[in-house]
């Protein structure tokens, strides 16, 4: 067994690269953070590059390179599916088979080639381990549990697309399969695609979407797209589809049973979208639920670990702790592919799990990237002339409390980058949670997004009860849970809203995070996950009464979250962001010079 290994996911989308020794988890970051690329599916040169320094490590230093697939049996897949569906795929066949022909099949190779050009020593051998294999093990080895079910679902692996393993010690067993082309993951971006966002980026905008209609489209779903069993085994009739014969999620087929054609991106949203949003998550959650029941029959165990891309619809997982399926469920925080990358490498080094003992995670809060110091902030800062001022830890969070307490938002730059999607508090935007402007605010002067999106709450995790009906911890901001009862207000019969016009209704004492069905995506701190955080909140409720602050990503719409001191100056003052705290220094919007660039910087972020 290897004592040291890189691991990588490439060439797909949310390009990523891990490290893990025999100590455990050292570094893991996306390629996006450093190419400001939003999903980049390049291979991971700079994520590489991050991982090795942090490590202090050259690739002579390793053992093995992990892969977080299989490429030959994607290969076979996509050959398989061509030949399945010939004629009608050929354009797809021709678009997409020469790439494979010509590395994507030998992907081991290639990137060997691609670690030999960062001329950081010679890489060692590659390593393939199957896709869902990689989301297991990310799920299960860093857990804090000894023993757990584990289910991964997503769009597709190799062939997998559901899986349910058994992890014990340091081991994932597999236990039941679904296989491609039957895959909820692709489901759920069928409906994304024909909603008008983009797959693989737009499903969390059709989760945030589904509260604003009813699911009256859920029995048809059922009836016409896909057959639910009741172990949450499913079947999709791919006929109603176009993911197999061509570029497309959906064609004539989608558009005959709801209605019309797919709605136009960036065009209006109607009724028809928040309804299929609604019905497509409640099928969802559905499935789900069964998947989650089947593995604990199968497994006879009482806690529960995700990973895949589904397992980022935090609704979903909501539903799963709110019915007490499980004693526990632990949510992968880079679900996704990214974290692909992550499993792969702990398979390869099979690290003792030293933090079980502990009762913890291995993930560190997610603070696995890179981290700048305040004498590297201020130098930045001193050499490009920028007025700051220099506090302790306890006068940037007093200062920065009144800050959020007056209604000023402020960019929270601090410690490790979050590996994964959500920003936890080391890459955030802060705001305050009572401030009913906020949440437009937020969206349309500082995001530049739609304004139907909601924004999550991060909490002091001693106080999340008296603020949420949650069931355990959330420290991933994975699990979406209803607002408590007492912090609810109430509605006017007469408030007469409906679709967006359900923005403007105030819900409960903290209506910038209440979504319009009274749900919040939240994230308890413990000052020992987050210190800087906690100190932060705590410092809040001492000025307001409210433990509570509305956590967003520090980025601008369709723009990865910032990773240097650079990016998070730029998104500051590209944006309506009043305040920014980079380590231990205090910047203030008036006091900054003015800021100059040439052209429309939006129309260099492509939007998500």
């Amino acid at each position: 067994m290897a004592t040291a290994a890189l691991g990588i996911s490439a060439f797909y989308h949310d390009s990523a690269a891990a490290l893990v020794d025999a100590g455990g988890v050292v570094a893991a970051a996306q390629q996006e953070r450093f190419s400001r690329r939003r999903h980049d599916p390049a291979f991971p040169d700079l994520a590489v590059r991050y991982c090795l320094e942090e490590a202090g490590a050259k690739l002579d230093d390793l053992d093995v390179v992990a892969y977080y697939e299989d490429p030959r049996l994607k290969f076979r897949r996509v050959l398989s599916t061509f030949v399945a569906t010939a004629p009608s795929a050929w354009r797809a066949f021709r678009d997409v088979v020469p790439g494979w022909l010509a590395w994507k099949a030998r992907a081991g190779t290639e990137v060997r080639e691609r670690l030999r050009e960062l001329d950081l020593g010679a890489p060692p051998p590659v390593r393939y381990y199957r896709h869902h294999e990689s989301h297991a093990a990310s799920a299960f080895l860093p857990s804090p549990y000894a023993s757990a079910a584990v289910l991964c679902v997503d769009g597709v692996g190799e062939w997998a697309t559901t899986t349910i393993w058994h992890g014990r010690g340091n081991r994932v067993e597999p236990v039941a399969e679904l296989r491609f082309p039957h895959s909820l993951g692709l489901l759920y971006s069928a409906f994304t695609y024909f909603c008008g966002f983009k797959v693989d980026s737009g499903e969390y905008k059709l989760m945030g979407l589904a509260p604003y209609g009813r699911p009256v489209y859920a029995p048809l779903i059922r009836e016409r797209l896909v057959d639910v069993k009741a172990d949450g085994s499913f079947r999709l009739d791919t006929a109603m589809f176009e993911f197999l014969r061509g570029r497309v999620m959906t064609g004539r087929a989608f558009e005959e049973l709801f209605g019309g054609p797919r709605r136009e991106p960036e065009g209006p949203l109607t009724e028809r979208e928040f309804d299929l949003a609604a019905s497509v998550q409640q099928v969802t959650e559905e499935i789900m639920l069964g998947l989650a029941r089947t593995a604990r029959e199968r497994t006879g165990e009482a806690t529960l670990c995700l990973a895949g891309g589904v397992a980022l619809n935090c609704v979903a997982n909501g539903r799963i702790v709110e019915r007490e399926l499980f004693d526990d469920v632990w949510v992968q925080p880079a679900a996704g592919d990214a974290g692909g990358a992550l499993g792969a490498a702990l398979l390869a080094v099979d690290p003792p799990r030293e933090h079980v003992r502990a009762g913890r995670d291995a993930m560190r809060g997610a603070r696995l990237g890179p981290a700048y110091g305040d004498e590297e902030i201020r130098s930045y800062l001193d050499a490009h002339g920028l007025p700051h001022r220099r506090l302790t830890g306890t006068e940037l969070s007093d200062e920065v409390a009144g800050l959020l307490a007056d209604g000023k938002v402020v960019g929270w730059f601090q410690g490790r980058m979050e590996f994964g999607p959500r920003a936890l508090g080391s890459r955030s935007i802060l705001g305050d949670a009572r401030d009913p402007r906020m949440q437009s605010t937020m969206n349309l002067k500082i995001k530049f997004r739609e304004s139907f999106r909601p924004f999550a709450p991060v909490v002091l995790a001693e106080d999340v009860t008296d603020y949420f009906r949650l069931r355990g911890s959330s420290p991933y901001m994975l699990v979406v849970a209803q607002v408590a009862e007492a912090q609810r207000l109430p509605v006017p019969d007469d408030a007469g809203a409906d679709g967006l016009d359900l923005l403007r209704v105030a819900r409960s004492t903290i209506p910038a995070v209440t979504h319009v069905d009274h749900s919040a995506r939240v994230q308890t701190v413990t000052a020992d996950t987050d210190p800087a955080l906690h100190r932060l909140l705590t410092g809040f409720k001492a000025r307001t009464g409210c433990p509570v602050l509305v956590n967003t990503s520090f980025n601008v719409r369709g723009e990865p979250i910032v990773a240097t001191p650079e990016d998070a100056y730029r998104c500051f003052m590209r944006t309506d962001v009043d305040a920014l705290a980079l380590g231990n220094s205090l910047l203030l919007k008036s006091e900054q010079p003015e800021w100059r660039e040439e052209g429309d910087w939006r129309r260099d972020i492509p939007l998500d």
